[in-house]
């Protein structure tokens, strides 16, 4: 069932910002997190991390969204592809490299210093890739917090999810204005300026998911951003550099009921055509994977919402895709679950 006109980029890095305190579930533990992006990596390409030291778990031991994304995969067979955008630890997984460190606390004055680069460098590559559509997905700890940041830069709504329960909004709003005084910006100071906004208030990951998406939409590719409030921001972000081109946003059920994150305003307001897909968790909610999700966490990442909607286009039933969910979770985490 493999569709080899339709790519599935995950672009992994890092950010220091995930270090604060409270603001990300990436990790059981903090020393860990690190990892976090390697291993989904590594999921997505093997269906099991082979070097990361780490089954990415939340503190509750929710497993990362990797796991149902893989099960997606299996189920419908695309063409996957990760692109190293600043990863702090190694991967087993084949990348392409675009030139970034690990972002900085976006605190800092200037968090991704290399901004401009990796967003020219990804948009070559994204004008190059031989497929007739384009999902671009993300694995990065504290992406929403780096993304609010963005956003506010760019003067765009501040709606973002958590993989959290309860989204910390007042502390991501407090970090996000200590990263404004500290870049000596006002909220907006840099609309219509997508790279000195992801310079100042971002992360490397998303520099490489909208140069990517800027490069593919140039090429007359198809793209589709397959997350929630942080690909909704590369979708602003690929406004802001001036393209209106048709860009589509996959994301979840759970990101969609998130009234805090507003995706669904954050989508209309950047032009972008949202889709909705319900895995059906509450099916199988005795399962730890699956009753987590439902319990709050998680809620989207690597992928997840957009690689749900590639397997509902297909066809491929939730039923299906809740089998392979459980097959994937014991394979990874190495016991069967009830």
């Amino acid at each position: 069932m493999s569709d080899t006109q339709t790519l599935f980029a995950l672009v992994a890095g890092a950010t220091e910002t995930a270090a604060i305190d409270g603001i990300s579930a990436a990790g059981a533990d903090p020393a860990l997190m690190a990892h976090t992006p390697s291993a989904d990596a590594e999921i997505l390409a093997y269906g099991r991390p082979v070097r990361a030291p780490v089954v990415p778990v939340s503190p509750s031991g929710c497993p990362t969204p990797a796991v149902v994304t893989r099960a997606a995969r299996e189920r419908v067979d695309f063409e996957s592809v990760v692109v190293d955008a600043g990863l702090a630890e190694p991967t087993g997984a084949p990348t392409v490299d675009v030139g970034a460190a690990p972002g900085g606390d976006v605190r800092d004055p200037e968090p991704v210093p290399d901004a401009g680069g990796i967003f020219a460098d990804a948009r070559r590559f994204g004008a190059d890739l031989p497929a007739e559509r384009l999902v671009l997905a993300e694995t990065i700890p504290g992406g929403t917090t780096t993304a609010m940041g963005v956003l506010a830069a760019l003067g765009e709504r501040r709606a973002v999810s958590s993989s959290l329960p309860e989204n910390p909004l007042e502390l991501k709003r407090e970090v996000v204005d200590e990263g404004l005084d500290a870049s000596g910006l006002a909220r907006g100071g840099l609309a219509g300026q997508p790279t000195d906004a992801v310079r100042q208030m971002g992360d490397p990951v998303l520099a490489a998911v909208s140069g990517l998406a800027v490069g593919a939409l140039e090429a007359g590719t198809d793209v589709l951003l397959a997350g929630g409030t942080q690909l909704a921001t590369a979708g602003a972000l690929v406004r802001h550099a001036g393209l209106t081109a048709d860009l589509e946003l996959a994301t979840t059920s759970f990101v969609a009921a998130d009234d805090s994150a507003d995706v669904r305003a954050l989508a209309s307001e950047n032009d972008l055509a949202l889709t909705v897909t319900d895995p059906g968790f509450d099916a199988r909610d005795d399962h730890p994977a699956m009753a987590a999700y439902l319990a709050g966490e998680a809620k989207e990442g690597v992928g997840m919402g957009g690689a749900l909607a590639l397997a509902d286009e297909a066809g491929v039933g939730m039923d299906s895709i809740r089998d392979a969910i459980t097959a994937v979770y014991d394979r990874v985490t190495g016991e069967a679950a009830p």
